[in-house]
């Protein structure tokens, strides 16, 4: 199998489509268990049909738009996210000669991804004409543009180590060590810059129920808001795979498993990690947020940068 073959393409879209769907089941189930309460348990075996019932019921729900709405943007909005974390999916390597395109700048493409959503929210909370929702807005552009900076930071030590922008060759780079080792403090602000961006609780700060109702998207409904919804789940599963990519080794283990289920499996463990966070961790401030970042996040980050800098040199001369 060749990477970029339509056979690869079309089977990546139905699996990560496939799976973000089904971790709707998963994330209700895990946090049940973890609540020590039952969880999605009523529609078929283990509740399993729960995601079913759920879609049934966004397809043939009211797909109403407010009249004090921007009718075009409004509609436009949802669809940003979807088409920007589907579209980061192009780069990741989910096994030898399998993934959709291979080029030197993957790294660098994830990232430029990743910041373009933030435009769905922002948008979708000012053409709604909700002050609930503009706030969400203005919270999620605060939140995302300066967790940007740290995510985008926290992996240059990775490629410094790698010596490329290349996701595929950052994989091979780690056959002797993951880099979750050496580069600990990336790994570290890394998954929170990630936690962050994808507005996930605890820092759901831009659709926090107790302050703002539903906060950006308060004014979505039917398949809009099923856009949004399945969008979040996408974007969980795009970035356990990025950080599965760039500190866990990617699809590299022993030989006794598949490559592709070496990777499955390690990105399944991230997703978890990030539900068990959601359901064990309180929500901070607003303020609290953005201090964390610029006054805690940021000088880690450089000195992490310094750091390998500096060892990287050094194993050079």
């Amino acid at each position: 199998m060749t990477v970029g073959s339509p056979l690869n393409v079309f089977g990546i879209l139905f699996s990560v489509i496939t799976v973000s769907a089904l971790l709707i089941w998963v994330e209700r189930r895990l946090i049940g268990i973890w609540q020590d309460r039952l969880g999605p348990n009523r529609l078929g075996p283990l509740g399993l049909m729960q995601v079913a019932a759920d879609m049934i019921k966004i397809f043939f729900k009211e797909d109403w738009t407010p009249p004090f709405a921007d009718r075009p943007v409004f509609f436009i909005a949802p669809a940003i996210i979807m088409i920007a974390t589907l579209t980061g999916f192009v780069v990741i390597p989910f096994a030898p000669g399998i993934g959709v395109v291979d080029f030197n700048f993957g790294l660098l493409y994830f990232l430029a991804l990743s910041s373009l959503s933030v435009y769905s929210v922002v948008l979708a909370g000012y053409v709604s004409n909700n002050k609930y929702a503009l706030l969400g807005s203005l919270r999620a552009a605060a939140q995302t543009i300066s967790y940007e900076v740290f995510m985008g930071l926290s992996v240059m030590g990775v490629v410094m180590l790698a010596g490329s922008f290349n996701l595929r060759e950052i994989v091979e780079a780690q056959r002797d060590v993951w880099f979750c080792l050496p580069q600990i403090a990336g790994l570290v602000t890394f998954t929170i810059a990630a936690i962050a961006e994808m507005h996930r609780a605890p820092f759901d700060l831009p659709e926090g129920e107790q302050e703002l109702v539903a906060g950006f998207h308060m004014e979505y409904s039917g398949m809009k808001f099923g856009m949004f919804f399945v969008g979040e789940y996408l974007s969980v599963t795009l970035n356990a795979a990025m950080m599965v990519t760039l500190f866990f080794g990617g699809w590299l283990g022993p030989a006794f498993l598949p490559p592709l289920l070496w990777f499955m499996l390690k990105t399944s463990l991230v997703i978890i990690f990030f539900i068990l966070v959601r359901s064990a961790l309180p929500r901070p401030r607003y303020d609290q947020l953005m201090s964390f970042g610029w006054k805690v996040m940021l000088p880690v980050t450089l000195l992490n940068l310094l750091v390998t800098g500096a060892a990287v040199l050094s194993t050079q001369h």
